[in-house]
Order: structure tokens, then sequence, then C-alpha cells
């Protein structure tokens, strides 16, 4: 059930008996030489439309300009700041709260989110935020890992490459047959979070745009189970925690 495909007496119906929404929450950056560009709204997009079908719940337009800096020195990269982010965030939640929705469910698709979102959850007392990214539901993660192991990566991963060949479309690229150089434990721990340093030198380290992750193991295959499971995972969070 899409929100932006309801009309406003629908949607007052709507709340006359269920009062939650799931929002999908992603990013418009580069997803190296075989990644689309909005890999990360287009995944949480996906398995937030076809949970919300099952759930029989209203699903929120994508938020997909958020906090991307770290990679602007690749074309097509939009990035906000997170100040910015959080704002829009408070304003979304304000808006669909005025109506009567007081159960919020964000299926996040980028890491940078998780920091704005998890400051969202602590500024309201009388609704519920539930935040989660869709690799986070223990199935989809055992299978992510299992598929691919340590190519899975940071960005650029071949698991969320998957969901996109499945959902959207495939694309080969020569450049990407060649692993990319993998990532030892200390890089890991000194660029989790938003540690990602200046755009130029992001891209001086990881020149075709992956981060350890082997885009070319995709399959639309896995992509397809990814999206069952991940789906599967977030109905029963969602009535687990609603």
């Amino acid at each position: 059930m899409r929100l932006d495909h309801a009309t406003w007496r629908e949607v007052e119906a709507y709340l006359e008996k269920s009062n939650g929404i799931i929002i999908p929450t992603g990013s418009t950056e580069q997803h190296g030489p075989m990644g689309l560009i909005g890999t990360d709204a287009l995944c949480a997009e996906k398995i937030a439309w076809e949970a919300g079908k099952e759930l029989n719940v209203y699903v929120a337009p994508t938020l997909s300009y958020t906090p991307a800096p770290f990679n602007m020195s690749f074309p097509g990269t939009i990035s906000i700041s997170e100040e910015l982010f959080e704002s829009l965030l408070n304003e979304v939640v304000c808006s669909l709260k005025k109506h009567g929705f007081k159960k919020f469910y964000f299926i996040n698709g980028h890491g940078a989110n998780l920091k704005s979102l998890k400051n969202l959850t602590n500024q309201f007392s009388n609704i519920t935020i539930r935040v989660k990214s869709w690799w986070d539901y223990e199935k989809v993660d055992h299978l992510r890992h299992a598929r691919f192991g340590e190519w899975e990566g940071m960005h650029a991963t071949p698991s969320e490459i998957s969901i996109t060949q499945a959902n959207n479309r495939t694309i080969t690229c020569d450049e990407a047959l060649s692993p990319p150089k993998k990532l030892n434990q200390k890089y890991i721990q000194d660029h989790s979070g938003d540690k990602h340093g200046p755009p130029e030198q992001h891209r001086k380290n990881f020149p075709d745009g992956r981060v350890g992750s082997h885009s070319v193991l995709a399959t639309p295959k896995i992509g397809e189970q990814l999206i069952k499971i991940a789906v599967a995972g977030l109905v029963s969070d969602y009535l687990t925690i609603f």
C-alpha cells in the first residue's frame, strides 16, 4: 500500500483502524561501476512495498536525498547535510503524526543515515519509532555472508546489487570483473559510521567506487532470495513491535 497512490479519504479511513506507517530511507550516490546510483533507496523501497502489502500498512514515499559527502567526488551523487536530513525526518514525522499516525517503522538502506535516524527516536515521547536496516535481519545477514564472505565488503556490495538486479536492471562491466582490494580490520574500524574522510581522498582510495566489495558476484537469483527473507524479517519485526 503506497501512500502516494492513495487519496486523502482513503488515508482518513485507514487511520480509523490503523496508525502505522513504513518509511524507506536510502541515498542517491555512486555504487561502483555496475551499481545503480539509487541502489540504497531502491533496496529499501522494494522491501518496504512488499512488506506493506503483506501487513496492509501504508508505505510513505522513499527518502532518498540523504548525507553521502564521502562520495561527492563521483558524478551523480547528491548529498545533503546531516542537519538538513534530521530536519527533514522531523518534519515528515510531525506531518504524519498530526494526521494520526503513531507507529513509524523506518526501513533503511544507507549506513550514513543511521546516526540521524537514531537521533530522531529521541525527539518524540508519544509515538513509537522503529529503525532497522534491511541487512540487520538475522537470516538476511546470514545469507549475504554465506554467499559472499569477505567480498561483501562495505559499499557497492554484491548483496545490494543483487537486489537491484532482481528488481531493476543488470549492468555488465568489465571493470568490475577484477576483485577490489580487500579491507583489513583496521580500515573497517577506522571507517565505521561516518568516518570516511574527504571525498577526494575517498575516490583516490577506491577509484572505481567499490569499498572492498566484489560487486560482480551479484546475481538476480540471490537478489530475489534477499528480498523475500528481508520482507519476512520486516513483517515479523513490525508485528512484534507494533
